[in-house]
């Protein structure tokens, strides 16, 4: 984010400068402004490109566990191993806090329609000589509830 805020501001300026050699009349801080209006809306405009793998959602979505998953294994790779049964919105693979390593599980948020497909092929599937474990995730609050008990 702070990264995104200089590179304005300093789109932001590189145009305050354009704009006073074209209308020297102009004084600095309105060139400024229109600069900063103008890099506004190239941002706008311009799509992002983030590390995260997510794509725009399309109807409900359902959550799927993915357990045994090879620790070499990336968002990238599991998004297409699940994108062949419907759309997926978003990967989630867990890492270890400390160590920043992958434990071998992880989340695909699918459409509910490719989820039980995903369910039905993929379960006990082999991937990258690995056989995987998918059940549709447990909410957060359901965990919660068993803890208590």
């Amino acid at each position: 984010m702070q990264k995104s805020l200089l590179v304005v501001a300093l789109i932001a300026a590189l145009g305050a400068l354009a704009i006073s050699f074209l209308l020297p009349d102009l004084p600095a801080y309105i060139a400024f402004v229109i600069g900063a209006l103008a890099s506004a809306l190239v941002f706008i405009a311009l799509p992002t490109n983030g590390n995260a793998v997510a794509t725009e959602t399309v109807g409900p979505m359902t959550t799927l566990y993915v357990g045994n998953l090879p620790y070499r294994a990336n968002e990238a790779e599991v998004k297409s191993l699940f994108e062949k049964y419907g759309a997926v919105n978003s990967v989630r693979l867990v890492r270890d806090r400390k160590t920043g390593r992958r434990k071998g599980f992880g989340f695909v948020e699918i459409t509910e329609d490719g989820a039980q497909k995903a369910l039905s092929k993929l379960n006990d599937a082999i991937f990258q000589e690995r056989t995987l474990k998918v059940r549709e995730a447990k909410s957060q609050d359901a965990d919660s509830d068993d803890r208590k008990e």
